[in-house]
Formats: C-alpha cells, sequence, structure tokens
C-alpha cells in the first residue's frame, strides 16, 4: 500500500471513529485536522489549508497564539480550579480588566456561549420583579427571528429554525419573537406590553448567514428600549471581540448595551470562557446562591481570558480586520458571475450568498475550496460564511481571495 493509501485511510479511520462513537449532532466538512498555527490549519494528511471558520470566530487571535498559550501553561502548572467556594488569585484581576476595558461595573463568568446567554436571561428577569416592579412570572423578553443564541431548552424556545426546535418541547414560555432589524414592530410590542423585561440581539446574525442590519438600527433600538424602561442585551459571542472591525459590533454605532455577553475569542481558543457584563442596578440583582458554575471564573480561564484581550487590544486586531475586510469585499464584489448573488458582512466576519439552483451547492463549493486549500462552513443552505482570524495579513488575505476566485469561476 502506497504512503498516500495509508494517510487518507488514516483520515477514515477517524471520520469512522466520530461516526461510530459518536452522537450525529454535527455534520462535518470531511477533513481531519490535527494542528494548527496563525491563520492556517494542517490535517493528518499533512495538507495546509487557510481557516477561514476561526472555529466559529473563537479564534480571533489565531491558532495557538504564543503569548495566549504562554499564560494557558503557566496557569496550568500552578492552579486550575477552585469552585467558586473560595476566591482565587486571578478572578478578580480579570473581572477588574474586562469591566475597564468595556466599561461595565461588573462581570458575572462564565463557561460557554449559552451559559452566558442563560444568565443575561435570567438576569433581566431578575432585574425585571425586583427594580422593574413587574408581576412576578409576567416578565417576558422580545427576541428576533432568525436568531442563533445557543441549544439549551430556553434558547431553542425562541428560535425560529425548525431543525434546532423540532420534537424538542415543551418549550419554555415568556419569549416574543420579532423580525429582525424591524424598529416598527418592536415599537409596537414596547408600545402594547407592559412586560416587558428586555430586548435581546445579535448585532450581526451569523449563523443566519452575516446577516447585517440597516445603519442606526442598533442605536435606535437601544432608544426604543430606553424610552420604555427596557434592557438592551447584546450577543456578541461572535461579533464581539475585534471580529468587526470594532472592539464591539455594537461600537459601530456608539451602542453601550445593558447587559454584554461575550464568548468564544475570550480565550483565544484554548478552552470555554464566556461572561456577562452589566452595572451594578442589574447585576447586584442576583444574591449569593442564585446563580453560578462550578467552573465559572476559574483561575485557569481567567488568567487566559485577560492576556486574550489584552492581545487583541495590544496587536490593534480590531484595525486590521476593517482593513481585511474592506480589502475581502470589494474583492469578491469584482468576481462578476450569477454564482455569487451578494458578499456582504462587517470586518472579518463576512458570507457569500450563493446563486444555484441545486441547493447542495454552497455544501460542494466548500468541498472544492477544501481541495484547493480553504475551510470554510455553509450556514442556512445557500450562505457560506468567510471569517479567518484577525490577525490574516494583505498577502495571505489576496492568496485566499485568489483561492475562492478560482473555485467560483469553476464551479
Amino acid at each position: 500500500m502506497s504512503e498516500v493509501s495509508v494517510l487518507a485511510d488514516t483520515a477514515n479511520y477517524y471520520i469512522q471513529l466520530e461516526e461510530q462513537y459518536g452522537a450525529h449532532n454535527y455534520h462535518p466538512l470531511p477533513v481531519v485536522l490535527e494542528r494548527g498555527e496563525g491563520v492556517f490549519v494542517w490535517d493528518v494528511e499533512g495538507k495546509k489549508y487557510f481557516d477561514y471558520l476561526s472555529g466559529y470566530s473563537a479564534l480571533n487571535q489565531g491558532h495557538l497564539h504564543p503569548r495566549i498559550i504562554k499564560a494557558l501553561i503557566d496557569q496550568s502548572q500552578k492552579l486550575t480550579l477552585t469552585s467558586r467556594a473560595f476566591y482565587n488569585n486571578q478572578l478578580g484581576e480579570f473581572e477588574k480588566y474586562i469591566t475597564s476595558l468595556f466599561g461595565f461595573d461588573k462581570v458575572l463568568p462564565m463557561n460557554t456561549g449559552a451559559e452566558a446567554v442563560e444568565t443575561a436571561l435570567k438576569l433581566a428577569r431578575k432585574w425585571a420583579y425586583k427594580v422593574k416592579n413587574i408581576d412576578t412570572n409576567e416578565a417576558r423578553i422580545i427576541t428576533a427571528g432568525n436568531n442563533f443564541h445557543g441549544r439549551t431548552i430556553s434558547i431553542i424556545s425562541f428560535s425560529t429554525d425548525a431543525d434546532s426546535k423540532k420534537e424538542f418541547g415543551p418549550y419554555t414560555p415568556g419569549f416574543i419573537s420579532i423580525p429582525y432589524n424591524d424598529l416598527n414592530t418592536l415599537e409596537e410590542f414596547l408600545q402594547q406590553e407592559k412586560n416587558i423585561a428586555a430586548f435581546l440581539v445579535e448585532p450581526i446574525q451569523g449563523e443566519a448567514g452575516v446577516v447585517v442590519p440597516e445603519e442606526g438600527y442598533l442605536s435606535k433600538a437601544k432608544s426604543l428600549c430606553e424610552k420604555y424602561n427596557v434592557l438592551f442585551i447584546a450577543d456578541e459571542i461572535q461579533t464581539g471581540l475585534a471580529r468587526t472591525g470594532k472592539m464591539l459590533a455594537c461600537d459601530h454605532e456608539n451602542v453601550k448595551p445593558d447587559i454584554l455577553i461575550l464568548g468564544k475569542a475570550l480565550s483565544g481558543g484554548t478552552l470555554p470562557v464566556s461572561a456577562v457584563l452589566a452595572d451594578d442596578e442589574i447585576m447586584l440583582t442576583i444574591l449569593p446562591g442564585e446563580h453560578g458554575s462550578t467552573y465559572g471564573g476559574n483561575p485557569l480561564a481567567c488568567a487566559v481570558a485577560v492576556e486574550s484581550l489584552k492581545v487583541l487590544v495590544e496587536e490593534n486586531m480590531a484595525d486590521n480586520a476593517e482593513k481585511m475586510g474592506s480589502l475581502f469585499r470589494s474583492e469578491i464584489a469584482k468576481i462578476n458571475i450569477p454564482l455569487i448573488k451578494e458578499v456582504r458582512g462587517k470586518g472579518l466576519l463576512n458570507a457569500i450568498v450563493v446563486n444555484h439552483p441545486d441547493e447542495n451547492a454552497a455544501w460542494n463549493i466548500c468541498l472544492q475550496l477544501r481541495d484547493a486549500g480553504l475551510l470554510a462552513k455553509p450556514t442556512h443552505g445557500d450562505k457560506i460564511r468567510f471569517a479567518p482570524p484577525l490577525i490574516i495579513n494583505e498577502q495571505q488575505m489576496l492568496e485566499s481571495i485568489s483561492i475562492i476566485k478560482t473555485v467560483f469561476e469553476r464551479f
């Protein structure tokens, strides 16, 4: 058997292991990755690829950023977990740094993005009862259609995606779904419903296919929330941390959320870290024993999160995301073929909408991109998300655009 055949068998071996022993809740692109560095990953056969998914924006700082890995290793050799039964010498430092960076009084650390969203929802309800004086169990939260905030029962209860929620009921009550990017409907519900606690929204809908709202949507929605004494909750788990060319996507419209949700790149793609930020009036409504997490605020996560944030700031990754994102969209727009219906995004969170009668076209394009040395993934059928690490330079950007251009023109 040739070396190439042995390597191919190795890839199939790992794929079959997952097929046999893992739950079938994902549909991965058929490539088996073994290592990463910067904007690149390598498969078990040694082939090199541009990573244009970045772990769904968890790897904004790139694979194995040396400063983040050093923080991870150094802290892992001292203390990894205490639980919140005791104080540790890393949590306070993390809390001070992240609240100062984003301008909030307090932070509540968690692990995964979905946990952070659930935390924000609980905070909003607690505030509604203790501060806004809504009758107990009557608080309602407005959400946007085609959202993606996670996979828990409560979160899928306000999803409009059939695959996310079918046959998982009964669903959690207390949510109102309105169209995204629709200020008129938002105000109608704020006027009519007296028990609204909060409006939860993604500044850009990532999983829906990088749907960018009209300019002014976020600032006007925030103003409406202020007018009707409703909390504005921004889910910046994917759009935050320099991804869109600003530290937060809300910064494009100078909007400060009442509750800010962060995750993904908060650890530079090394371990689950998430956070919910708010001022004292909101955060201090939750008392000891009313919310928590064994791993939330663990010293390993805190040390890594501080370094991950410092890397983003000190290496000017938001500025680079702005420049490279503009280059990406302008160059893709020059590919004048019917297959490309639209290119859209902000910073380095972008998508191409595929115009093709075959419902599998986007998937098949991603297979051809893989063969050409670039990894991307379809979302919602006809859209391909392109979101490389924010450290990508101009030469790498032009090289990867050339790959995309070649594949689309040949398809």
